[in-house]
């Protein structure tokens, strides 16, 4: 019986341990689809039920301290790093997320978007923007 005891708690610690590998919440490497490099390194995180992602580094050699030199108002001039790129994404099913404000600092263009996972690798992350009927969907790796 107690055998038995001590093979549920494993069993349970490791569905724990396997639904936690599958959480949205992390940091991500961004991958250009069009030549396939790396970018930037992106803090995914849920704040108040609401998903937001903040660059936390860029990774493309000679933009490490880029600014956000063709952006209006506040963020004129602003340092790309620590920017918040993905604002306040509300959830719609399990590991899925869309919102209108998706914003791409080196085009200063803001886009409705939707973040979702790879239902096939928890590893990667799909990012969507639209703008009107067109879109554009990068694959980002779990960075961590």
């Amino acid at each position: 019986m107690k055998k038995n005891k001590y093979l549920v708690v494993f069993a349970c610690l490791c569905f724990f341990q396997m639904a936690s590998g599958q959480s949205i919440s992390g940091k991500w490497k961004t991958i250009d689809d069009r030549n396939g490099n790396a970018k930037a390194i992106i803090d995914i995180y849920l704040q108040d039920g609401l998903l937001y992602g903040k660059v936390l580094k860029i990774l493309e050699k000679g933009k490490e301290n880029a600014k956000c030199i063709k952006c209006d108002g506040e963020l004129k001039d602003k340092p790309v790093q620590g920017m918040i790129i993905i604002d306040g994404f509300k959830k719609t099913d399990d590991y899925e997320y869309k919102g209108k404000r998706l914003f791409d600092p080196e085009q200063a263009m803001t886009f409705r978007g939707r973040v979702w996972m790879d239902p096939k690798n928890p590893d990667k992350l799909k990012v969507r923007g639209y703008l009107a009927f067109l879109y554009r969907t990068q694959t980002w790796l779990r960075a961590e």
